[in-house]
């Protein structure tokens, strides 16, 4: 197994890692707006730990002021693109919100350093404890990158949440050509599903097409030719269901994508449940509907007037 990264939260008060704002997140390699001082471990209440995490008591608020942060060590022998997910619960130990928080490109050996904040911003008075509830790393060369981003490739891949009912479940992949050229996609997309670990995934059937999963999604359109303009954007379904009867349930919460032959695979976090079917099925490359596709505003290179 590659050894887990090491997350920490920063605390105010030790043991109780109260939220009460410190300041916005800063692009990914620059400092942060705030730092951590005076670290020290605090005891280990439930919920607060993911792997190596471990908590810490420090100031992390503007100038100092006590606050809440979180910490990311890339033990790693490349660099990553973390993604973390808080609970923010109250004194009761109740969950009142999730917080999503990426820091991108954290490079081997390094440690970096986040303020966290609440819906409220610095000086909110609300307070909240932050649990870390689910770290995702991925190799920063095959990130998605950023809605305000452009990869190298020219093009974005994310997934979204997806549907679930009845067991069946439904995941969108989606790239977004947003270079300067046309994009040309033909037929389906490659997948290598991986574990929590990133290590691949045996024993699964990766289906062209959905309707060997289930008929009631709508039917899979003809493979074609799929050619994208500057912002312009294209869809894949996942479909699988999760059953379970003999053996041990699969779960791949990454998935490796390659849109098409020859280009570097991105990895996505669909977070796949898929029990003990062994099989997965997946729709050729579909043009998004115009009605929902970016708006010329919103394209590479369009006018902000």
């Amino acid at each position: 197994m590659r050894p887990a990264p090491v997350l920490a939260l920063c605390a105010a008060l030790a043991g109780t890692a109260l939220l009460t704002g410190c300041g916005k997140e800063t692009a990914a390699g620059a400092a942060p707006a705030a730092t951590c001082a005076s670290l020290a471990p605090v005891p280990d209440p439930a919920g607060r730990t993911w792997d190596d995490v471990r908590v810490v008591s420090g100031k992390c608020g503007p100038s100092g002021a006590p606050s809440t942060g979180f910490e990311v060590t890339n033990h790693d022998d490349e660099p990553l693109t973390y993604t973390i997910t808080f609970t923010l619960v109250n004194g009761f130990g109740e969950a009142m919100d999730s917080v999503t928080r990426t820091v991108e490109a954290v490079k081997p050996g390094q440690t970096v350093r986040r303020p966290l904040d609440t819906a409220g911003g610095p000086g909110s008075a609300r307070g909240y404890r932050a649990r870390v509830t689910k770290v995702r790393s991925v190799p920063a060369k095959g990130a998605s990158g950023g809605a305000d981003s452009c990869p190298s490739s020219g093009v974005r891949i994310t997934n979204d949440r997806g549907d679930a009912a009845m067991g069946l479940r439904v995941v969108g992949i989606h790239l977004v050509n947003c270079s300067g050229a046309d994009y040309r996609l033909d037929g389906y997309p490659a997948l290598r599903l991986l574990d929590a670990d990133r290590e691949p995934v045996t024993g699964v059937d990766i289906l062209h097409g959905t309707a060997a999963i289930s008929t009631g999604i709508g039917g899979d359109p003809t493979p074609r030719p799929v050619t994208l303009r500057p912002g312009e954007s294209a869809y894949a379904n996942l479909a699988w269901r999760n059953t379970t009867t003999d053996g041990t349930p699969v779960n791949a919460p990454y998935v490796e994508v390659t849109a098409r032959p020859g280009d570097e695979p991105v990895t996505v976090t669909p977070e796949l449940d898929l029990g003990t079917t062994g099989r997965l099925g997946v729709s050729p490359w579909t043009r998004t509907p115009d009605d929902r596709q970016p708006r010329p505003d919103q394209r590479p290179g369009a006018s902000q007037e």
